[in-house]
Formats: structure tokens, C-alpha cells, sequence
């Protein structure tokens, strides 16, 4: 009797801690399952405001630290070329003659929707000489390819000419402007200018003189000045 009651005793031990223990065990996996699935469903459902709100960051931007997002909202307000260059979206197709900015990975180009030769330099010349203090991503780029763009086309002289009066003070504000590189596309954008319209630059060259000396003096631009002088002197005649 003793010997039978002892294997019941462990049948009835064998029983609570084998295949019942499995069975609660298995139970408690059944009801755990839906839980764990309805957590899921509610995290991907129902994302989190921050994720909504917070704009990713794009590759082009490591490319271009100064990438501004024109139909962003400006911390202070645009320039007048920011503004003409963001109405409307990418207006340039309408305000600036029909350009259109072509990112590509490393590469950018400018997209005329019509020929160039069919453009009025009359204020387009103007308004691109302007966004030359530009110090920001895609502006930076479109004025200066614009500029350069628009003066490569045939019978610019007899169109940039006219505008002169008007173009020195945009160019001498880039000249003596702080910025480092606002001042490389400046005089670049002259030295072009002057291989175009010759001598004809010669009377308005003595209102950016003392912006090209006090250039002349920085270690830094000394080279690229004296160049630039260089090359106003071959197109125009004697300087100074």
C-alpha cells in the first residue's frame, strides 16, 4: 500500500510539473500573441507627431551644407533675387527668362525652357548681378551660372551695353561685400562682363577701383585681383 501510494504521489507530481505546467505555458503564449500583434499594429497605425513633423534630411544636402529649401519658411526675409527666385515655386521659368535648376549628384546645370538669344537682358541681367550676394544654395549657383549663361549668347554686347549704368552699383556691392566668395562671383562676374562689352566698361571702372584695391591689399585675393585687372586692361584698354 505504501509503495502504491508513493507512485501515485509522484504520477500526481509528474502531472503538475510536466505536461500541465505545458499546457498553462502554452496558454499563457496564446494570450500573450494577440497582445504582443495589437502593440504592433497600434506602433506602425499610428506613428508619432515628431516623425510627421520632423523633415528628413536629404544625401544633397552633405553635398551642399548651404542648401536652403526655397518654399521653406525664412528666418528673415528674403533678398529681392530669393524672393523673384521663389515665387511661385521655381518661377524661374517665368521670371527669370525660363531657367530651370537641374540637380544631379554632384553636378549642377542650368535649363533654359527657351533659348537664351530670345530673353530680354532688360532686368534679367540686372536681377542675376544681384543675386551674385547671394550666400546660400541654389541662389549662389543659379545668379552665377545665369550671369555667365546669359552674357555667352550672340549680340549681348549690344544688350548689356544699355544696362550698364544700372549693373556697376549691383557689381560694386558685390565687390565690397564681406563675404569672401560674394566677392570671387563678383569679379568674375566683371571680368565677364568686360570681355563682352570692351571698352565700353572703361567710363564705370573708377566706381569699383577702391573695392578692387582694398582687395588687392588681402594676401588672400591679391593673385585673383591683380589678374582680374589684368584682364580689364586687355579688353578695355588701360585701367586706373
Amino acid at each position: 500500500m505504501q509503495e502504491t501510494k508513493t507512485c501515485e504521489d509522484r504520477q500526481l507530481k509528474y502531472g503538475a510539473s510536466g505536461s500541465g505546467s505545458k499546457r498553462v505555458s502554452s496558454g499563457c503564449q496564446m494570450k500573450e500573441k494577440p497582445v504582443t500583434q495589437k502593440r504592433k499594429t497600434l506602433s506602425t497605425s499610428s506613428p508619432s507627431p515628431e516623425s510627421v513633423m520632423k523633415p528628413q534630411p536629404k544625401p544633397s544636402d552633405r553635398l551642399n551644407p548651404k542648401t536652403i529649401d526655397p518654399f521653406g519658411v525664412q528666418s528673415r526675409s528674403p533678398s529681392a533675387f530669393a524672393a523673384i527666385y521663389s515665387k511661385g515655386g521655381h518661377s524661374l521659368q517665368v521670371t527669370l527668362g525660363g531657367q530651370r535648376l537641374v540637380h544631379g549628384s554632384v553636378k549642377h546645370k542650368l535649363q533654359w525652357n527657351c533659348h537664351p538669344e530670345t530673353l530680354q537682358f532688360d532686368p534679367l541681367l540686372i536681377t542675376l548681378a544681384e543675386g551674385l550676394r547671394e550666400t546660400r544654395h541654389p541662389y549662389t549657383f543659379v545668379s552665377k551660372e545665369g550671369f555667365k549663361e546669359l552674357l555667352l549668347v550672340e549680340n549681348a554686347a549690344k544688350k548689356a551695353i544699355p544696362l550698364l549704368p544700372r549693373l556697376v552699383p549691383v557689381l560694386k556691392a558685390a565687390l565690397a561685400h564681406s563675404d569672401g566668395e560674394v566677392f570671387e562671383r563678383g569679379l568674375n562676374a566683371l571680368v565677364q562682363l568686360s570681355a563682352v562689352v570692351g571698352a565700353s566698361l572703361n567710363d564705370h571702372l573708377k566706381h569699383l577701383l577702391s573695392s578692387l584695391s582694398k582687395r588687392q591689399m588681402s594676401k588672400k585675393f591679391k593673385e585673383q585681383t591683380t589678374d582680374a585687372l589684368q584682364k580689364l586692361e586687355q579688353y578695355g584698354g588701360k585701367v586706373g
